[in-house]
């Protein structure tokens, strides 16, 4: 049996709230649809979404991850570690250490909740929102 499932994420206090609802299949406008529905504690909404489809044979006591997809990012800017340098702002001292020393050349930062940075990694899809 699977079930496939839009996992939203949301700004959190040290990590990304979680909300799983289950959607017919991986339907990018439809979880967008959804995605504004969400709202987590503080009043975090989504900053994106992945899709997940869990699986569970007749023998198994729980169901499993067994597809997941790109990170979804409901909006945002993208930013390379050389753009962060030139903007030379104090308040990012913290990010441009952590993007040499982690060797991060691009991150998003979304503003449609709290705000919310991360490295952009190859797959991830920046929608309109």
């Amino acid at each position: 049996m699977n079930k496939h499932y839009a996992v939203f994420y949301s700004p959190g206090t040290f990590v990304s709230e979680e909300s799983w609802v289950e959607i017919d299949g991986w339907d990018v406008y439809k979880a967008v649809e959804l995605s504004r529905g969400i709202k987590e504690r503080h009043g975090a909404t989504p900053y994106g979404f992945q899709f997940k489809t869990k699986e569970r044979g007749d023998e198994d006591l729980d169901s499993r991850v067994v597809e997941t997809s790109a990170m979804y990012y409901l909006g945002g800017e993208v930013f390379t570690l050389r753009d962060i340098e030139q903007r030379a702002d104090p308040k990012e001292h913290t990010l441009l250490w952590n993007m040499r020393v982690n060797g991060v050349e691009r991150v998003i930062i979304n503003n449609n909740s709290w705000k919310f940075t991360a490295p952009l990694l190859e797959g991830d899809v920046i929608l309109d929102y």
